[in-house]
């Protein structure tokens, strides 16, 4: 598996070896002892689908107790991906990484706990599957206002997003709940 850096040291890309040939594809989209390997030695406890159209933007979402580390990839379409650090401790607090994924890279990204994690769809539809490191637990669940001017995010849109009603009501960073 090649590792790639993004703007945050903690948050990684991730390429796993995809063998190829006539007939299609095959690649190990986890295994346990290769991620250890790369450092990555969190449980996974629970596996996501979503599919969403173009222009939908997801985020940016966290757990403020039950955080979730996240392994994300696309396996159809393509999206720009978002993490941004909440833990106030951390000398990145505030800091976004932001990379593109899609299902014709194959790539995926690591991006652990203490985050704010969203993505907007660049393709007509793209469907997103990610393993986290806890459950889903809506009572802790929070959101960070996408578009907030400190996070200088440069969401690559046309126009204005789809947002759930949720993610209309998020926070911008000065007024969000973060981790210690």
């Amino acid at each position: 598996m090649q590792v790639t850096a993004t703007q945050h040291p903690d948050v990684l890309l991730l390429r796993p070896k995809v063998f190829g040939d006539a007939r299609g594809f095959f690649l190990e989209s986890y295994n346990r002892k290769a991620f250890a390997e790369i450092g990555i030695t969190d449980d996974f406890v629970q596996d996501n689908h979503s599919r969403s159209a173009k222009g939908v933007l997801r985020g940016l979402h966290y757990q403020l107790q039950q955080p979730q580390g996240k392994l994300v990839r696309v396996v159809a379409g393509e999206v720009f991906d978002v993490a941004v650090d909440l833990r106030r401790s951390s000398p990145h607090f505030g800091r976004a990484a932001t990379f593109r994924l899609s299902a014709e890279s194959h790539d995926m990204a690591w991006i652990p706990p203490g985050f704010a994690h969203g993505f907007l769809v660049l393709s007509d539809h793209a469907e997103f599957l990610y393993k986290t490191t806890d459950y889903y637990a809506p009572q802790f669940e929070r959101s960070l206002l996408w578009n907030d001017p400190a996070l200088a995010i440069g969401w690559p849109l046309e126009g204005e997003p789809l947002l759930s009603a949720k993610d209309q009501a998020a926070l911008p960073l000065s007024a969000c709940e973060v981790f210690a």
